[in-house]
Order: C-alpha cells, then structure tokens, then sequence
C-alpha cells in the first residue's frame, strides 16, 4: 500500500501509541480500511474528498494579483510570481526599510530573493533571519513571511516594540526557500515537499531540504534512497538552494544573531537539538525564550503550542537547517511547525491564516525582544 506520511514525514518514526496522519490515493482506501479493522488499528477519517478540498482552495480568484500594498490580500495563498512581484513591489515603494536581494539561483533557475528589513540607522546592526517554505505544501509558512513583513511596514510608525525592533535590528526574510518545489505545488502536485533537483539513476526528483545541511547529514530521521520524502540527498548542501543559504549565513554569522525557520504543521515551537538527545549549552536562554513566545502566542486565540528540543518534542532528524544555524554560531536557532495538529493538516483553509499570522507574530515579536535584552 502506497500512502503518503503527512505526520511524521518518516516512517522511522511510527511506534506505538503515536497518531500518524497518512493520505491515501483514492482506489488505495478501499483496500486500507479493512486492513486496518483486521490489524486492530483505530483510524478516523479527516478529509474524505481531498480533491475537493484542494480545488476549494484553490479556485481561480481575480482579486488576488492586485499588486499595491494596501491591494494585496494578505489572507489569501499566493502563487511564487504574485510573491516575486510582491517583493519587487515592497522593494520599489519602501526602499526606506526594505531591501530585496538574491543568495543565488535554484536547481530550475529562479532568483532566491530575501528582504532586508529594518532602519538603515547605524553601520553595524545585528541581525535575524527568517525563511519560510523549506517544504513545498506547507503553504501557511509563505503566507506568515509575507505577514510579518506587512506588519514589520504597517506598524513601524505607530507601534514602539516594532519601531525598537526594526531600528536595532534587520531581518532578512526570505518568503519561499525552496522556489521550485513550491512553484510545483501550485502546477502540478499540490502535497510536492522536496526540491525538484533529478536524480538520473532512480527518476526519482527532489531532496528533503531540511536533511541537506551539514550537521550529522543523512544520520537517523533521513533516508538515503532518492525516492523518499526524507532524502538527504547525495551529499551535504548538494541542494542550491541550501548551498545558497548556507553560504550567506555563514558571510553573515558575526551579525546574525537569531534564525527562525517555518514550517507546518504540529503547533510547536522547537529548538536545537535536532539531531541528538543533548541539551544545548544556553539551554535556560533558548528555553525561557520559547516559553515566553509559546505563551505570548496563546494569548491571541488559546492555542497551546508544545515546545522543546526537536529531538525529544517531536523526533530526531539529522542534517537540519536549525541545527546548522546553531553549529555555526547563530545562538538563537527556532523552527516553528505552524497550525494545525492535523485536522486540515497542509490544506488549511484561507480564513485560518489571519489567526495563524496574528498569533506567530506575538511569539515572533517575543523572541526578538527576547534577544535584544540579552539572557543572562
């Protein structure tokens, strides 16, 4: 039987007793269900017709590609050329706090823009960085990049907390990481999590971005066959996009200070280690930071998101981007897995992204603030 793992992506990391979210093509759930009585095992249904619920999604809309600010529907998905204009557009109309640059090219050839936010107020400043989209359908994760930087340019004049933040500090955020993998999300596959590099011996395509790094790479909680959803790839940072990245980092490890990476789903807020049982050195820092962001997010709407190191919160996985950020010196290295716990899994619906950006916002806004006190 041939399923897809929404949760966890690695059948690694099935065990007993732990609920595992599976999508199953349509001829397969016939056979599956009845395997599932036999063997004993309690399953529920969470989406009947997925078909459905992709073409719900979406649906041909005109409003969506109105390019100006104050136009642009922050509570809507976006296609990665509607993102690509949107930063071109930000970058024209505010270039007092936005800058727009690219790390490099993709596997297919696209620019992989990030945005400088922040008051060009002094030479030196430190620095956050935000990315978004490691994995194609995880499509809540664009949508929150685009938010915060909404935000970020909205209540720049009126809200003091954003006005410290964006004066002391830039955030360089890039809105879609992997421009290919998420460019076929919307064309041809909408549940597509790999790059879209080839493998000529398995015509298999795509790695796992987040098992590319070069920290433990391709150890447990990633797959060496190219034609899994864990693939580590051939070698570290094999992927351009994650050389791209990982090569601007490291130019930039004196000034970055933070890195925050999203993805979705599970509502947790996860830390280093993700590789290992361990507990980091600035342990009490990170972990008084994560409680105080999970917090200031339940605030909004009451919703409890778990946090800790990723290894025991939510399970191993070696050669993450997280876990290189913290190996190369950036002291604050988060990933959040954004809404929901499975319900709407990655098709959460349109009307959830204002919620699911308010919220994140708050713990985003924490852990800065966090940061520029100085944990002692």
């Amino acid at each position: 039987l041939q399923v897809d793992l929404w949760q966890p992506s690695s059948p690694f990391h099935i065990v007993e007793g732990t609920v595992t979210d599976v999508r199953v093509p349509q001829n397969t759930s016939r056979s599956l269900l009845p395997y599932l009585q036999q063997a004993n095992i309690q399953y529920t249904i969470l989406i009947s017709d997925l078909q459905k619920a992709i073409e719900n999604q979406t649906g041909l809309r005109s409003y969506r590609s109105r390019r100006s600010l104050s136009g642009y529907n922050y509570e809507v998905y976006h296609s990665l050329e509607e993102i690509q204009g949107w930063m071109h557009h930000l970058n024209k109309t505010h270039s007092d706090l936005v800058h727009m640059f690219s790390v490099g090219k993709s596997y297919e050839g696209r620019p992989l823009f990030v945005l400088k936010v922040g008051k060009r107020s002094r030479p030196y400043k430190k620095a956050v960085w935000i990315d978004c989209g490691i994995h194609a359908r995880e499509w809540i994760g664009p949508a929150f990049c685009q938010w915060f930087v909404k935000e970020a340019l909205q209540t720049y004049q009126t809200d003091p907390a954003m006005r410290k933040m964006l004066t002391q500090l830039y955030f360089y955020v890039m809105p879609v990481f992997n421009v290919d993998g998420y460019h076929f999300s919307w064309t041809n596959d909408r549940f597509w999590r790999k790059t879209r590099s080839k493998n000529t011996r398995f015509r298999c395509h795509g790695v796992d971005a987040n098992r590319n790094w070069k920290v433990k790479w391709c150890d447990e909680g990633a797959s060496f066959h190219p034609c899994d959803d864990t693939y580590c790839g051939p070698f570290p940072e094999s992927e351009p996009e994650v050389k791209a990245v990982a090569h601007f980092l490291r130019k930039h490890r004196k000034e970055i200070k933070a890195y925050l990476s999203f993805h979705a789903y599970a509502q947790m807020l996860l830390y280093p280690y993700s590789y290992k049982y361990a507990t980091i050195p600035n342990f009490s820092c990170v972990e008084s930071a994560a409680y105080n962001a999970v917090n200031a997010l339940q605030s909004a709407y009451g919703i409890r998101y778990r946090y800790g190191p990723a290894s025991s919160t939510l399970y191993v996985s070696s050669g993450s981007s997280m876990d290189w950020a913290y190996k190369n010196g950036i002291p604050y290295a988060f990933a959040f897995e954004l809404r929901d716990t499975g319900h709407f899994g990655f098709l959460l619906p349109e009307t959830l992204i204002k919620p699911t950006c308010t919220e994140t916002m708050l713990a985003v806004k924490n852990i800065t603030l966090h940061l520029l006190k100085k944990c002692h």
